[in-house]
């Protein structure tokens, strides 16, 4: 396998990713920092929750983003009567050879489109608790590995609406951000007339990029640098969503994880070998909010998630860069440089 430094394999990031966002845009119109999300989750190893109200393109986006790479792409619609079998996959004996033969299920694809997930039993949506985490499917006793890259990018229309189950606290807690399209600007919803009048865009829509290209990027994301800083920095909005009194659940340790990892991967999107307490900013949002549960005096005073986590966010002092010294102690290491080893 070839070799590629970091910096070259960071300027192939920037001209993949321009390729696939060029892709995606095509059929999105007006919505740029949510297809940038998105892409900052796919090469962050992440999961993607797309939550709104029906007719705004959540499946679009999503089918979208599964097109514009050459990747293996399952669909499954979620309904009050899917199974969970549905989705893993089930044993079915084998009268010729006298044994069970497994049939995988729609999980068993690089990318998978979960529409509507939260129009499906809270049984039947556990059942992508294993697979969204570890990345395997036991069934039966049996530890069936799912292919590389793996994301599953679900939509999901707000809990007001009729005929919805609230996702469970573990099953949100899998997405690593959620974001909200929205209804489109006035001039983006004429250049859709224009675009989809006739046709779906979706229909001439090919890969721009491929599976392994993906995963190579995927590695060069885990190169970007954190330093000491921006990893406690991390750690103290984490961990100030615990305490706040308008949330009676704050965030897990895994979502800390999923908050560097996406800021390394917006990094990375930016074209800088290493991570911000900007990137943290940006992203605190996206990857905190839909975890966290208000207590139910914050919901009478119509308190949102975004509204605590933004708050937050402007509470929680920002580390100054480390000056440079010159003589490379460790206690003078900046953002961009790897500390120096003790010897």
């Amino acid at each position: 396998m070839t070799t590629y430094d970091e910096r070259a394999s960071l300027t192939d990031l920037t001209a993949t990713v321009e390729r696939v966002r060029s892709s995606v845009e095509g059929v999105i119109e007006g919505k740029p920092e949510v297809v940038r999300l998105s892409l900052t989750v796919l090469l962050a190893e992440g999961h993607l929750l797309i939550e709104d109200v029906p007719g705004v393109g959540k499946t679009m986006l999503a089918k979208a983003l599964a097109r514009s790479i050459d990747c293996t792409v399952r669909r499954i619609q979620f309904t009050p009567d899917l199974l969970p079998s549905d989705i893993t996959g089930v044993s079915i004996w084998d009268q010729q050879r006298r044994d069970f033969e497994f049939k995988p299920g729609a999980i068993f694809a690089q990318i998978v489109i979960g529409d509507e997930i939260n129009r499906a039993s809270p049984k039947t949506q556990s059942a992508l608790l294993e697979s969204m985490e570890e990345r395997q499917v036991t069934i039966d006793g049996q530890t069936y590995e799912l292919p590389s890259p793996f994301m599953v990018v679900a939509t999901q229309n707000p809990v007001e609406m009729e005929g919805t189950y609230p996702l469970p606290e573990a099953q949100r807690d899998r997405f690593m951000a959620r974001v909200s399209v929205g209804y489109p600007s006035a001039e983006a919803e004429l250049q859709m007339l224009d675009v989809h009048g006739g046709a779906s865009p979706l229909e001439d829509l090919q890969p721009v990029a491929h599976a392994h290209e993906i995963v190579k990027l995927v590695e060069a994301v885990r190169g970007v640098h954190v330093a000491e800083t921006v990893r406690r920095y991390a750690v103290d909005v984490v961990a100030a969503t615990r305490t706040h009194p308008d949330l009676r659940l704050g965030a897990s340790p895994r979502a800390t994880l999923h908050l560097l990892r996406a800021a390394k991967a917006a990094a990375a999107l930016a074209g800088r070998e290493y991570a911000l307490p900007d990137d943290i900013q940006a992203l605190a949002v996206a990857v905190l909010a839909h975890r966290l549960l208000p207590t139910a005096q914050a919901q009478l005073n119509r308190r949102t998630s975004e509204q605590v986590v933004q708050e937050i966010v402007q509470r929680t002092p920002v580390p100054a860069a480390p000056q440079q010294s010159g003589f490379g102690g460790l206690g003078a290491t900046a953002y961009g440089q790897q500390p120096p080893r003790r010897l």
